[in-house]
């Protein structure tokens, strides 16, 4: 394995390992304070469950994620159901994965139905979040599975980005389409789309630039960048990921419900993850938007993206 900066890797360790990784500060917030709150084989009163109510909203589960668990909680308590961290543990865990287990599949990992192989994404999200780091792990992730992957430089509003972006599909070995800087994004979609479609290329990822949620006509923009897309191959984009930085919390909340209702984000993809408390964001964001978290940014190093798991993931933040 080659690292971000081209250092030869350790053996790659697990899914489970890397989430546990990233959500230990998430763990800290929560799983911990769970066992801290029953020690002395402290009972389950009124007092323990403010405390507990507390560690849910401070990992950023969410209000009615809160609640729900606490209603769960309680009505078990009164059958006597429940009566020690672990099994107090387990009730959280598989509230959690019944919420994040609704996701559907990948966009670009179904059999296509209009004739054409190439299936595009598009990846959209606001400055610093992390989108074109992604897109370079993404493409990585793709090409390890046997995919071939055309990147579309169509953040032409900064100079810096295709230069990034170039960097990155020559890391990868992957071909990249670009204009030159402040070309029409949508005309570099075409450019992009129609190359890879003629070469039968599998994926198509789309770097948009970054843009705040509220700016309508940069969202205007992304539209017509999406029906330029579908003119050439129709149904396009298959997927259009949100990047979001965890760290942000509840803030990445409110800006993947503005970029859904602008331009129909499908899923999330989660950076950061390693550097928040509030790594229980995925919950919420799953939940109130119907949308899946499809990846997640576990470190620096180009291997550092894994697919999100439900089961995983409640398991990295109590087992």
């Amino acid at each position: 394995m080659i690292s971000l900066f081209g250092k030869p890797e350790k053996v790659e360790p697990s899914l489970l390992d890397k989430l546990k990784a990233s959500v230990s500060k998430t763990k800290a917030a929560l799983s911990e304070t769970v066992d801290t709150i029953f020690q002395g084989q402290r009972k389950i009163d009124p007092a323990l469950l403010k405390q507990l109510e507390t560690a849910l909203l401070s990992a950023d589960l969410g209000v009615m994620t809160t609640k729900e668990i606490l209603a769960s909680v309680r009505e078990k308590l009164d059958r006597s159901a429940l009566s020690d961290a672990s099994q107090l543990k387990r009730e959280i865990k598989s509230h959690i994965v019944r919420i994040l287990n609704a996701a559907p599949p990948l966009g670009f990992a179904t059999p296509s139905t209009n004739g054409t192989a190439t299936r595009v994404i598009f990846i959209v999200g606001v400055n610093g979040a992390g989108k074109t780091t992604s897109i370079g792990k993404l493409a990585n992730r793709l090409k390890q599975e046997g995919r071939s992957v055309v990147l579309c430089a169509a953040d032409t509003f900064r100079a810096a980005a295709i230069e990034q972006l170039a960097i990155w599909a020559e890391r990868n070995g992957i071909e990249m389409i670009k204009q030159k800087f402040g070309a029409d994004p949508a005309a570099v979609v075409y450019d992009a789309v129609a190359a890879a479609k003629a070469r039968n290329a599998d994926i198509v990822i789309v770097d948009t630039a970054g843009r705040l949620h509220t700016k309508s006509n940069l969202m205007a923009e992304l539209e017509k960048m999406k029906r330029t897309a579908a003119k050439v191959i129709p149904g396009a984009p298959h997927e259009v990921l949100l990047v979001l930085d965890a760290t942000t919390g509840q803030n990445g909340l409110a800006q993947a419900r503005e970029f859904t209702g602008a331009v129909g984000v499908t899923g999330i993809i989660l950076t950061k993850l390693d550097g928040t408390a509030k790594g229980g964001i995925v919950v919420p964001i799953s939940r109130e938007l119907n949308l899946p978290i499809r990846f997640v940014g576990t470190g620096e190093q180009i291997n550092d993206m894994v697919p999100f798991d439900a089961e995983t993931y409640a398991n990295s933040l109590f087992d």
